[in-house]
């Protein structure tokens, strides 16, 4: 499968219109597109707590109970500093200086993940390919969860939306361990080839994960023991992965999001790639300000992946503009109230399209 075509819509003005609305508001109240002090405060205090935390935990041995609470919110950290500072770090909308935001993106290594490959697999394809089947690697879980109808259906998925839970806390394990040398090896992403990597990458590729190896694993068996090392890192390995699944599935794979099939024949998406990724994206709970400043400002997802390179703290003001254009073109715009609705219905989008 080659990677689909968007429409070209002409005399289609909305994009056009939609980028002219935003730039006239940056213009207009003289803000950069970056980060500011807020965002780069919250970046250091983020990755201090982590630090301490981690310091604590294994060189000061608090009572269990501790312990466990402190691997509970180095979960919630890793998943929190992924979201504020590798996120829009990787988009280039972190900070202006190009060099903080290759340090902000590649910030991913020292939890385990790596930067390059979530650039391809992130940047490149699905903010480019949302909910396309074969070539999201997002909603490519298959077989254990089908995600769209075009997925092929197996008997268990009757059960996905009950054992799906726990498969999410898995992501960040399967990330670490699996993923990120699937892609290295195949140098792919699904169907889609990985650019060259250089010398220096791949050097870089393999200290990340070695580095990452032996301050999560070999360092705390030595100092604690391999039980105690074992139960602390997955509370914070799986906490992390159900965190950081919960948020990036509820903005795509919920009832009301879209999952185009490109035609047959000319493999093109019928639609112009502005409007597919309204119609394949979903925001929840933007009224929440504790939720946005812990998500990064995921939860506007639509605004994300319409202005990539817009830092998330501009968000709620930009969301103002892209909803009043949607509803000035006729186009839904998808949000829910609160995150507990866009839970429940992501549920039930799970559950039909495994009875479906």
């Amino acid at each position: 499968m080659a990677t689909p075509k968007f429409l070209n819509v002409k005399g289609s003005t909305f994009h056009q219109e939609l980028k002219k609305r935003v730039n006239d508001y940056f213009v207009e109240t003289k803000k950069s597109v970056h980060g500011n002090f807020s965002l780069y405060f919250k970046a250091v205090l983020l990755w201090s707590l982590y630090i301490a935390l981690y310091i604590h935990v294994l060189f000061f041995t608090p009572a269990n109970w501790i312990a466990i609470l402190e691997c509970f919110a180095l979960g919630g950290l890793t998943a929190s500093i992924g979201f504020n500072v590798m996120h829009d770090g990787s988009h280039g909308s972190f900070s202006k200086s190009k060099f903080w935001n290759k340090i902000a993106a590649y910030s991913v290594n020292a939890l385990g993940a790596s930067g390059i490959m979530w650039n391809n697999k992130h940047n490149i394809i699905h903010h480019t390919y949302t909910n396309i089947d074969g070539v999201d690697d997002d909603i490519e879980i298959k077989p254990m969860l089908r995600m769209c109808s075009s997925q092929k259906k197996y008997f268990i998925h009757r059960f996905q939306h009950i054992y799906v839970w726990f498969l999410y806390t898995l992501l960040l394990l399967v990330w670490v361990f699996e993923s990120d040398f699937r892609k290295y090896f195949s140098k792919k992403v699904g169907i889609v080839p990985i650019k060259k990597m250089s010398t220096f990458e791949h050097i870089a590729f393999w200290v990340a994960k070695a580095g990452y190896y032996f301050m999560m694993i070999v360092l705390p068996i030595m100092l604690l023991g391999f039980v105690k090392w074992l139960i602390g890192f997955l509370i914070i390995a799986m906490f992390a992965g159900f965190v950081l699944s919960i948020v990036f599935q509820l903005a795509h794979t919920v009832e009301e999001t879209a999952f185009p099939v490109p035609e047959a024949d000319i493999n093109r998406i019928e639609n112009e790639w502005a409007i597919h990724q309204i119609e394949t994206t979903a925001n929840f709970a933007t009224k929440n300000k504790l939720i946005s400043w812990l998500v990064g400002g995921l939860n506007f997802q639509i605004e994300h992946h319409l202005f990539p390179k817009i830092s998330h703290i501009h968000y709620p003001a930009i969301s103002k503009i892209i909803k009043q254009t949607c509803q000035e073109y006729g186009i839904k715009y998808i949000e829910y109230r609160r995150m507990r609705h866009a839970i429940v219905s992501h549920a039930v989008h799970l559950r039909n399209m495994g009875r479906a």
